[in-house]
Protein backbone atom coordinates (compact mmCIF):
# COMPACT_ATOMS: atom_id res chain seq x y z
CA UNK A 1 0.00 0.00 0.00
CA UNK A 2 1.16 3.25 -0.83
CA UNK A 3 2.19 5.84 1.65
CA UNK A 4 -0.27 8.72 1.23
CA UNK A 5 1.62 11.89 0.35
CA UNK A 6 1.78 15.26 2.54
CA UNK A 7 -0.64 17.82 1.09
CA UNK A 8 1.53 20.32 2.59
CA UNK A 9 3.74 22.78 0.49
CA UNK A 10 6.98 24.81 0.50
CA UNK A 11 6.96 27.77 2.46
CA UNK A 12 10.37 29.63 3.09
CA UNK A 13 10.81 32.51 5.20
CA UNK A 14 10.34 34.15 8.55
CA UNK A 15 7.49 34.97 11.20
CA UNK A 16 8.35 37.35 14.01
CA UNK A 17 5.55 35.75 16.42
CA UNK A 18 3.92 37.52 19.04
CA UNK A 19 3.60 34.68 21.17
CA UNK A 20 0.73 34.50 24.00
CA UNK A 21 0.83 33.27 27.57
CA UNK A 22 -0.15 29.85 27.75
CA UNK A 23 0.92 28.35 24.75
CA UNK A 24 4.35 26.53 24.67
CA UNK A 25 6.57 27.56 21.75
CA UNK A 26 5.96 24.08 20.35
CA UNK A 27 2.50 24.14 19.93
CA UNK A 28 2.69 28.06 18.49
CA UNK A 29 5.16 26.67 16.12
CA UNK A 30 2.56 23.61 15.04
CA UNK A 31 -0.22 26.68 15.15
CA UNK A 32 1.51 28.66 12.20
CA UNK A 33 2.63 25.49 10.39
CA UNK A 34 -0.80 24.58 10.22
CA UNK A 35 -1.80 28.11 9.14
CA UNK A 36 1.39 28.28 6.28
CA UNK A 37 0.67 24.72 5.65
CA UNK A 38 3.80 24.34 5.46
CA UNK A 39 6.79 21.62 5.04
CA UNK A 40 9.29 22.22 7.83
CA UNK A 41 9.34 24.87 10.21
CA UNK A 42 11.03 25.62 13.72
CA UNK A 43 12.30 28.55 15.97
CA UNK A 44 14.50 30.54 17.29
CA UNK A 45 14.52 30.02 20.84
CA UNK A 46 11.91 28.60 23.22
CA UNK A 47 10.17 30.96 25.63
CA UNK A 48 7.99 29.38 28.33
CA UNK A 49 4.23 29.01 28.72
CA UNK A 50 4.18 31.25 31.36
CA UNK A 51 6.20 34.16 29.03
CA UNK A 52 4.64 36.43 25.72
CA UNK A 53 6.88 38.21 23.32
CA UNK A 54 8.95 37.79 19.90
CA UNK A 55 9.03 33.76 19.25
CA UNK A 56 10.97 33.68 15.68
CA UNK A 57 9.30 31.23 13.54
CA UNK A 58 11.47 29.85 10.30
CA UNK A 59 9.95 28.11 7.68
CA UNK A 60 11.47 25.81 5.16
CA UNK A 61 15.19 26.87 3.61
CA UNK A 62 15.28 29.98 6.49
CA UNK A 63 15.58 27.09 9.13
CA UNK A 64 19.33 27.18 8.12
CA UNK A 65 19.30 30.42 9.82
CA UNK A 66 18.49 29.40 13.08
CA UNK A 67 21.50 29.65 14.70
CA UNK A 68 22.25 32.98 13.89
CA UNK A 69 19.12 33.82 15.44
CA UNK A 70 19.74 32.29 17.95
CA UNK A 71 23.37 33.74 18.81
CA UNK A 72 21.50 37.29 18.41
CA UNK A 73 20.91 39.69 21.22
CA UNK A 74 17.70 39.42 23.54
CA UNK A 75 15.93 41.82 25.23
CA UNK A 76 13.08 40.99 28.19
CA UNK A 77 10.95 42.90 29.99
CA UNK A 78 9.61 41.28 33.42
CA UNK A 79 8.45 41.47 36.89
CA UNK A 80 9.43 39.86 40.02
CA UNK A 81 7.62 39.37 42.97
CA UNK A 82 9.10 40.02 46.35
CA UNK A 83 8.87 37.55 49.35
CA UNK A 84 8.86 34.01 47.62
CA UNK A 85 11.77 32.01 45.71
CA UNK A 86 9.56 29.07 43.69
CA UNK A 87 11.55 25.74 42.93
CA UNK A 88 10.59 26.74 39.22
CA UNK A 89 12.20 30.46 40.10
CA UNK A 90 8.76 31.65 38.54
CA UNK A 91 4.81 31.81 39.30
CA UNK A 92 4.10 28.63 37.88
CA UNK A 93 6.09 26.33 40.98
CA UNK A 94 5.58 25.55 44.05
CA UNK A 95 7.06 28.04 47.17
CA UNK A 96 10.31 27.11 48.48
CA UNK A 97 11.72 29.88 50.47
CA UNK A 98 9.54 32.78 52.20
CA UNK A 99 10.69 36.28 53.67
CA UNK A 100 8.64 39.16 55.15
CA UNK A 101 11.49 41.56 54.26
CA UNK A 102 11.20 43.70 51.35
CA UNK A 103 13.59 45.93 49.19
CA UNK A 104 14.00 49.49 49.17
CA UNK A 105 14.07 50.73 45.44
CA UNK A 106 17.41 52.33 46.28
CA UNK A 107 19.06 48.85 47.48
CA UNK A 108 17.49 47.36 44.51
CA UNK A 109 19.19 49.71 42.01
CA UNK A 110 22.67 50.18 44.06
CA UNK A 111 22.83 45.67 43.34
CA UNK A 112 22.14 46.23 39.64
CA UNK A 113 25.67 47.00 38.22
CA UNK A 114 27.03 43.33 39.70
CA UNK A 115 24.62 41.87 37.20
CA UNK A 116 26.04 43.77 34.28
CA UNK A 117 28.68 42.57 31.60
CA UNK A 118 30.48 38.98 32.02
CA UNK A 119 28.59 37.11 35.23
CA UNK A 120 28.87 33.61 36.28
CA UNK A 121 25.27 32.79 36.37
CA UNK A 122 23.68 28.87 38.12
CA UNK A 123 20.39 28.30 35.61
CA UNK A 124 17.12 27.45 37.06
CA UNK A 125 16.43 23.89 38.36
CA UNK A 126 13.64 23.57 35.76
CA UNK A 127 15.71 24.52 32.46
CA UNK A 128 16.29 22.82 29.39
CA UNK A 129 19.74 22.33 29.99
CA UNK A 130 21.01 17.93 29.52
CA UNK A 131 22.29 16.82 32.14
CA UNK A 132 23.92 13.14 30.73
CA UNK A 133 21.56 13.55 27.78
CA UNK A 134 18.48 14.41 29.95
CA UNK A 135 16.70 17.54 30.20
CA UNK A 136 16.84 19.31 33.69
CA UNK A 137 13.56 20.38 34.03
CA UNK A 138 12.56 16.44 33.44
CA UNK A 139 15.17 15.52 36.03
CA UNK A 140 13.13 18.41 38.55
CA UNK A 141 10.31 17.07 37.55
CA UNK A 142 10.97 13.96 39.41
CA UNK A 143 11.93 15.20 42.73
CA UNK A 144 15.76 15.33 42.01
CA UNK A 145 17.56 18.27 42.92
CA UNK A 146 19.93 19.50 39.33
CA UNK A 147 23.58 19.26 40.16
CA UNK A 148 23.83 22.37 37.92
CA UNK A 149 27.08 24.26 37.73
CA UNK A 150 27.36 28.33 36.44
CA UNK A 151 28.59 29.36 33.40
CA UNK A 152 29.55 32.82 32.31
CA UNK A 153 26.97 34.76 30.50
CA UNK A 154 26.96 38.10 28.80
CA UNK A 155 24.61 40.78 30.28
CA UNK A 156 24.27 44.47 28.51
CA UNK A 157 21.93 46.05 30.63
CA UNK A 158 19.84 45.54 33.40
CA UNK A 159 17.49 48.44 34.38
CA UNK A 160 14.49 48.57 37.33
CA UNK A 161 11.81 50.71 35.36
CA UNK A 162 9.05 50.35 38.24
CA UNK A 163 9.14 49.11 41.52
CA UNK A 164 6.52 49.03 44.20
CA UNK A 165 6.54 47.49 48.39
CA UNK A 166 5.74 43.93 46.78
CA UNK A 167 6.98 43.89 43.40
CA UNK A 168 9.78 44.93 40.85
CA UNK A 169 9.47 45.66 37.15
CA UNK A 170 13.06 45.45 34.94
CA UNK A 171 14.55 45.57 31.52
CA UNK A 172 17.42 43.37 30.47
CA UNK A 173 18.96 43.20 27.28
CA UNK A 174 21.94 39.84 27.08
CA UNK A 175 23.29 37.54 25.18
CA UNK A 176 22.47 33.95 24.65
CA UNK A 177 21.79 31.81 27.59
CA UNK A 178 21.20 34.31 30.08
CA UNK A 179 18.25 33.10 32.40
CA UNK A 180 15.66 36.15 33.52
CA UNK A 181 14.39 33.49 36.19
CA UNK A 182 17.91 33.35 37.84
CA UNK A 183 18.45 37.05 37.28
CA UNK A 184 15.44 37.35 39.52
CA UNK A 185 16.30 34.50 42.20
CA UNK A 186 19.57 35.66 42.72
CA UNK A 187 18.09 39.24 43.42
CA UNK A 188 15.90 38.12 45.50
CA UNK A 189 18.80 36.49 47.68
CA UNK A 190 21.06 39.08 47.76
CA UNK A 191 18.20 41.06 48.92
CA UNK A 192 17.22 38.99 51.27
CA UNK A 193 13.93 38.81 50.65
CA UNK A 194 13.88 36.23 48.11
CA UNK A 195 11.90 36.58 44.48
CA UNK A 196 10.64 34.79 41.32
CA UNK A 197 9.33 36.27 37.88
CA UNK A 198 5.66 36.55 37.35
CA UNK A 199 5.78 38.30 34.44
CA UNK A 200 8.17 38.15 31.26
CA UNK A 201 7.76 39.47 27.79
CA UNK A 202 10.50 38.93 25.09
CA UNK A 203 10.97 42.25 23.04
CA UNK A 204 13.95 41.72 21.08
CA UNK A 205 15.51 38.29 19.52
CA UNK A 206 18.32 39.22 17.12
CA UNK A 207 17.33 41.23 14.08
CA UNK A 208 13.14 40.78 15.18
CA UNK A 209 11.74 43.32 17.60
CA UNK A 210 8.69 43.69 19.34
CA UNK A 211 7.08 46.45 17.09
CA UNK A 212 7.12 43.69 13.89
CA UNK A 213 5.85 41.19 15.48
CA UNK A 214 2.33 39.76 14.34
CA UNK A 215 -0.57 37.54 17.14
CA UNK A 216 -1.58 34.58 15.91
CA UNK A 217 -5.05 36.52 15.96
CA UNK A 218 -3.72 38.80 13.28
CA UNK A 219 -2.17 36.25 11.00
CA UNK A 220 -5.34 33.18 11.54
CA UNK A 221 -7.88 35.39 11.49
CA UNK A 222 -7.12 38.59 10.13
CA UNK A 223 -5.62 37.70 6.45
CA UNK A 224 -2.22 38.70 7.58
CA UNK A 225 -0.46 35.49 6.60
CA UNK A 226 1.56 36.48 3.71
CA UNK A 227 2.02 40.23 5.49
CA UNK A 228 3.34 38.54 8.19
CA UNK A 229 5.67 36.43 6.43
CA UNK A 230 9.37 37.88 6.01
CA UNK A 231 11.89 36.79 3.48
CA UNK A 232 14.67 34.18 4.71
CA UNK A 233 17.55 36.88 4.50
CA UNK A 234 15.86 38.38 7.63
CA UNK A 235 17.39 36.07 9.30
CA UNK A 236 21.03 36.71 8.30
CA UNK A 237 20.33 40.19 8.66
CA UNK A 238 22.57 40.63 11.53
CA UNK A 239 26.02 39.02 8.74
CA UNK A 240 27.42 40.63 6.44
CA UNK A 241 26.56 40.47 2.73
CA UNK A 242 28.67 39.55 -0.32
CA UNK A 243 26.94 40.32 -3.70
CA UNK A 244 28.12 37.61 -6.19
CA UNK A 245 27.49 37.59 -9.80
CA UNK A 246 25.35 34.05 -11.21
CA UNK A 247 28.45 32.38 -11.92
CA UNK A 248 30.22 32.90 -8.18
CA UNK A 249 26.65 32.03 -7.09
CA UNK A 250 26.52 28.99 -9.15
CA UNK A 251 30.01 27.88 -7.91
CA UNK A 252 28.97 28.45 -4.35
CA UNK A 253 25.95 26.33 -4.67
CA UNK A 254 28.17 23.40 -5.60
CA UNK A 255 29.84 23.75 -2.73
CA UNK A 256 33.19 25.16 -4.30
CA UNK A 257 34.78 28.02 -2.67
CA UNK A 258 35.51 31.70 -4.29
CA UNK A 259 37.89 34.33 -3.80
CA UNK A 260 35.94 37.76 -2.76
CA UNK A 261 37.86 40.78 -4.54
CA UNK A 262 37.06 44.47 -4.41
CA UNK A 263 37.96 47.35 -2.47
CA UNK A 264 35.02 46.24 0.22
CA UNK A 265 35.10 42.88 0.32
CA UNK A 266 35.24 41.22 4.10
CA UNK A 267 38.70 39.85 4.68
CA UNK A 268 37.61 37.57 7.26
CA UNK A 269 34.57 36.59 9.46
CA UNK A 270 31.18 34.76 8.72
CA UNK A 271 29.31 36.29 5.79
CA UNK A 272 26.28 35.07 3.36
CA UNK A 273 26.44 35.57 -0.40
CA UNK A 274 23.10 37.02 -2.24
CA UNK A 275 22.83 37.08 -6.21
CA UNK A 276 20.17 39.39 -7.25
CA UNK A 277 18.80 39.96 -3.46
CA UNK A 278 18.34 36.19 -3.25
CA UNK A 279 20.95 33.98 -0.56
CA UNK A 280 22.85 31.81 -2.14
CA UNK A 281 25.40 30.39 1.10
CA UNK A 282 26.61 31.70 4.09
CA UNK A 283 30.08 30.86 5.52
CA UNK A 284 33.43 31.97 6.91
CA UNK A 285 36.17 33.96 4.82
CA UNK A 286 39.36 32.57 5.56
CA UNK A 287 42.67 34.20 3.61
CA UNK A 288 40.11 35.89 0.99
CA UNK A 289 38.02 33.00 -0.09
CA UNK A 290 34.40 32.25 1.27
CA UNK A 291 34.04 28.29 1.58
CA UNK A 292 30.35 27.74 2.23
CA UNK A 293 28.91 25.85 5.00
CA UNK A 294 25.41 26.00 4.11
CA UNK A 295 24.14 26.44 0.80
CA UNK A 296 20.10 28.08 0.53
CA UNK A 297 18.02 26.42 -2.60
CA UNK A 298 16.04 29.63 -3.46
CA UNK A 299 15.82 30.84 -7.56
CA UNK A 300 17.76 34.04 -8.09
Amino acid sequence: MSKKRSDRVVVDGWVALDKPVGLTSTQAVSRLKRIYNAQKAGHAGTLDPLASGILPVAFGEATKTVPFVQDGEKAYRFTVLWGVETDTDDSDGRAMRESAVRPERAAIEALLPQFVGEIMQTPPQFSAIKIAGERAYDIAREGELVDLKPRAVRIRSLTLIDASRDDATFVMECGKGAYVRAVARDLGRILGCFGHVTALRRTRVGPFLEEDAYTLDEIETQNMAAEALLSVEAGLAELPCVVVDRDTAARLRRGGSVILRGRDAPHEGIVYAACGGVPVAFGEIVQGALAPARVFNLPF
